[in-house]
């Protein structure tokens, strides 16, 4: 999203955690939690709508009229399908001045997605969310049958999504099965590896945590992780979440990608660069 767009979200965003926090939705976690679980399926809809509708949502993303105007129209068209507070939400989407059409859209994905993960907090499971999400990722990247079918875009989005259901059903957290599901029809443009990735980021930046990929050859300790955690914390100044895949093919050492910083000190990264320097000297 551009920075238009990008200040639009964060005020539509700080509205949604005001709405989470408000007795009116219930006073237990789990009625409060399923209350903004309904909100967030409801925003979902809505990007459903603006997808299949592409003359209403360059209306609501038109900036020659006003965001009351947009806010309106929208509501029109939306009548009584949604609950009073994904209405308040929507309506306030529309309000936004939004660079593209496109971001509108976006923003109102990722705000669907961060209602799911508000409901996860609130019910006191995100973390169990953010790890169930890479772990999931991890079973499907090691099986390369299950990872053409779940990443097959051209496959009915419904098999796919009813596939995950029979994976995760019973066996995860329901906001977890919710976000996978989504993953399949590509969060935010993207296809389902990269989706999930980015999910278990924004589950982890919701607990004020940067997610670090570490690759190494075998299992860490605990005291190997705690130490790595609090290394790669202070040269980035924020607690730090680490997902860890073991793949014994890297034959050594450990790879940390951290955002768009990577940290290979792999013994095949190594080979790899004595190889390329064999083979230049060879080749004058």
């Amino acid at each position: 999203m551009q920075a238009a767009s990008r200040e639009s979200y964060a005020v539509v965003r700080d509205r949604l955690d005001d709405l989470a926090r408000a007795t009116k939705l219930g006073r237990s976690k789990a009625a409060r939690a399923a209350a903004i679980v309904g909100i967030a399926d409801e925003l979902l809809a809505v990007v459903g709508l603006l997808t299949a509708e592409p003359r209403l949502r360059r209306a609501l993303a038109d900036p020659s009229r006003s965001g009351e105007d947009r806010s309106g129209l929208l509501r029109s068209v939306l009548g009584d399908r949604l609950s009073e507070y994904a209405r308040e939400l929507a309506g306030a989407l529309a309000a936004g001045r939004w660079s593209t059409s496109v971001d509108l859209v976006d923003a109102t994905e990722q705000l669907g997605v961060e209602a799911l993960l508000v409901s996860a907090a609130r019910a006191g499971t995100l973390g169990e969310v953010e790890d169930e999400l890479f772990r999931f990722s991890q079973v499907v990247s090691g099986d390369p049958t299950l990872a053409a079918v779940l990443g097959d875009a051209s496959a009915v989005p419904e098999r796919r999504r009813k596939l995950v259901r029979d994976l995760l059903d019973g066996k995860a957290d329901r906001v977890t099965l919710r976000l996978a599901e989504l993953a399949v029809t590509g969060f935010g443009g993207r296809n389902f590896a990269a989706s999930l990735s980015r999910l278990v980021e924004l589950a982890a930046e919701r607990r004020e945590l940067r997610v670090a990929y570490v690759r190494a050859s075998a299992p860490l300790s605990d005291a190997e992780e705690e130490r790595l955690a609090a290394q790669l914390s202070r040269i980035y100044g924020q607690q730090v979440s680490l997902k860890v895949s073991v793949e014994p093919e890297l034959l050594g050492g450990v790879s940390v990608q951290i955002g768009h910083d990577l940290y290979d000190g792999t013994v095949l990264r190594r080979l790899n660069q004595a190889r390329g320097g064999l083979l230049g000297r060879t080749a004058r």
